[in-house]
């Protein structure tokens, strides 16, 4: 399949467990389908199946010249995106469900959440900053 199709394939997705995740993100299916459908299965496949296409291409790890050299190739880079796409949904996921735990208005978190749709590591800092302003604890404070 061409990268560009599974490219919109996995964004079609991601979005549409965003928008589930945040209208009903106390929901049990919601928590099953954002985390155990899409991000452990759904996206796993697709990443699996780009990086097997991939293996084996100019490029590496090492330097930020050889990750630029990889990425050339339109599997690893599509492998890379969906790894954002899985983990990004993940991290959404884990704050919903901690901000349940923990009594916190998910009006409150539906900054931290559109910020780590976008943004990723900003918006999981944002929410551990908003746990710190609402809580009274410190980051480093059973921080999971």
């Amino acid at each position: 399949m061409d990268a560009g199709i599974i490219f919109k394939i996995c964004n079609m997705a991601a979005l549409a467990a965003w928008i589930l995740l945040i209208v009903f993100p106390g929901k049990s299916y919601t928590r099953v389908f954002t985390v155990s459908i899409m991000s452990s299965l759904v996206f796993a496949i697709a990443y699996t199946i780009s990086i097997g296409i991939s293996f084996g291409t100019k490029g590496g790890f090492g330097s930020l010249e050889e990750v630029a050299l990889l990425f050339q190739n339109p599997y690893a880079l599509l492998a890379g995106w969906i790894h954002y796409l899985a983990f990004d949904l993940f991290v959404g996921s884990w704050i919903s469900a901690h901000a349940a735990k923990h009594s916190i208005s998910r009006w409150l978190i539906l900054p931290c959440q559109f910020l780590t749709f976008m943004f990723g590591p900003i918006g999981l800092m944002s929410y551990f900053l908003l746990r710190v302003l609402i809580r009274r604890e410190t980051i480093f404070e059973q921080p999971f």
